[in-house]
């Protein structure tokens, strides 16, 4: 088994780098924290100490030991105090020749066996090892922010990086508590590629007039996730959020399960980047309006709607269920209207809803006729539904459906394998579930079908079913 590394340094003292080094010192590793600014380097200093004090007087750490992590952390001004350092992380501006600045400096600091990790989140790790002497110890280590707080990190092997390292880096960084994914060396690796559908179809699902932005929000929220997509790129940054999407697009030349969205770029145009500005796609300003989802109305639940919700719970997409004069089941792609052909009755879908949801759900219909009892067998489940505007699979089950394409081409490309993809998605973006552990419980099958369906009715091959998904359904 690989042996972690316990004499670690980090370049930056910003968030990033503050953040890896107490995970790294509450881990055991003796930690100097290095940066050229004076002023950085104190605030690090106070905030890191200061959230070690909260920690202790939370009961998270002994005071004995908050004073061991005190102890094995170090703040530095001088490059020439991390020659006795084995691992150098690497955590300052997202700039490829500032970056290649210091890593140059550093190879000729630390000792031959040093490893130089970068924590840089869309540059490739090869072209940063380009200009080293000895790019073999050179890898992507790629932390998540808050990094005290969230599990994920990949670890990207460049071109030239040696297979040893990479198998120490991921033992380091299992010490520390982290859940650590190797990962090939492509544009967003893997979250920053896979997750990239969950924000453009919320996007174009707004543009499309398909829901309010509360009510998309709320129904990702009712299927588990912490946040919707609106209002975590509202958290992000939509200018920080849009500039990511836009790289990863232009990095594989369009060839992408999304496209940046010109309702989002509209956003960052007129400056409005979320909870930093104070408008985003919603008002954070003082006195204005909170922004939950409307309230749904009260609907009488028969018997009859019962039974029906009872025998959908568990029901394949494509299983329809006569309740009265219409149909309801749940969506497999085609539209509300060109079921309603097939069945030759008024039909309603219910968009997907996570079984262990408490939240309402969402539901389109062929013909108004319909809306009562769909919101009835809703009800049913858990607290009624938002109606929605009619398009093919609707708004949960097309983006899950979508990040699951993305995923089938990370795997197919060798970028990771199907668990390591789950995971990263688990703990880098805190899914409540992995992409495929989501397509197990839907059907890979109904999933290439839906996939299939939406790609027919809107013309976009973007969403045709991924080799990988359709020769392993």
């Amino acid at each position: 088994m690989a042996r972690a590394i316990d004499k670690v340094a980090v370049c930056g003292a910003g968030a990033m780098g503050a953040g890896i080094a107490q995970v790294a010192a509450q881990a055991g590793a003796s930690v100097k924290i290095f940066d050229v600014n004076a002023d950085a380097l104190a605030a690090s200093r106070k905030r890191t100490l200061a959230d070690i004090e909260k920690l202790a007087a939370r009961g998270k750490l002994t005071g004995e030991q908050a004073e061991a992590v005190r102890g094995r952390m170090e703040w530095v001004s001088s490059l020439d105090a991390l020659a006795d350092r084995d691992l150098v992380i690497e955590a300052i501006i997202e700039d490829a020749g500032i970056k290649g600045a210091l890593f140059a400096e550093l190879e000729a600091i630390v000792g031959p066996n040093a490893v130089i990790a970068t924590n840089t989140s869309s540059l490739p790790i090869s072209r940063l090892a380009r200009g080293l002497k000895a790019p073999q110890r050179f890898v992507g280590m790629h932390f998540f922010n808050p990094a005290t707080v969230m599990k994920l990190v990949e670890v990207i092997a460049g071109a030239a990086t040696d297979p040893a390292i990479v198998t120490r880096i991921v033992a380091t960084a299992e010490q520390w508590g982290k859940v650590a994914i190797p990962v090939a060396d492509v544009p967003g690796f893997i979250v920053n590629r896979v997750a990239r559908p969950f924000y453009a179809e919320a996007f174009a699902a707004l543009n499309e007039g398909v829901a309010e932005p509360a009510v998309i929000d709320s129904l990702f929220r009712s299927a588990s996730f912490r946040m919707g997509p609106l209002e975590l790129t509202d958290l992000i940054g939509q200018d920080v959020n849009f500039a990511v999407a836009r790289s990863v697009y232009e990095s594989y030349h369009g060839r992408t399960r999304f496209v940046p969205q010109l309702r989002q770029a509209a956003l960052v145009d007129a400056g409005w980047f979320g909870r930093k500005t104070g408008r985003g796609v919603y008002d954070y300003r003082d006195g204005a309006q909170s922004f939950p989802p409307p309230e749904t109305s009260p609907v009488e639940v028969s018997p009859v709607h019962r039974r029906a919700a009872a025998e959908l719970k568990d029901a394949a997409p494509g299983i329809f269920i006569r309740c009265g004069d219409i149909a309801i089941g749940k969506t497999r792609g085609p539209s509300a209207r060109a079921e309603s052909r097939e069945q030759g009755r008024a039909v309603a879908l219910l968009d997907w809803f996570s079984p262990d949801g408490e939240g309402p759900s969402g539901f389109a219909v062929s013909d108004e006729t319909a809306t009562a009892d769909a919101q009835a067998v809703l009800a049913a489940f858990s607290r009624s539904g938002y109606q929605l505007a009619d398009r093919p699979g609707l708004v949960v089950a097309r983006t899950l459906a979508q990040i699951t394409n993305a995923a089938a081409d990370a795997v197919l490309e060798q970028v990771a394998d199907e668990k390591g993809i789950d995971a990263a998605l688990r703990f880098g973006a805190n899914y409540p579930f992995g992409p495929f552990a989501w397509a197990d419980r839907y059907g890979r099958r109904h999933l290439v079908s839906l996939l299939d369906a939406i790609a027919d009715a809107t013309g976009e091959a973007l969403y045709r079913p991924s080799y990988y998904l359709r020769n392993f359904a």
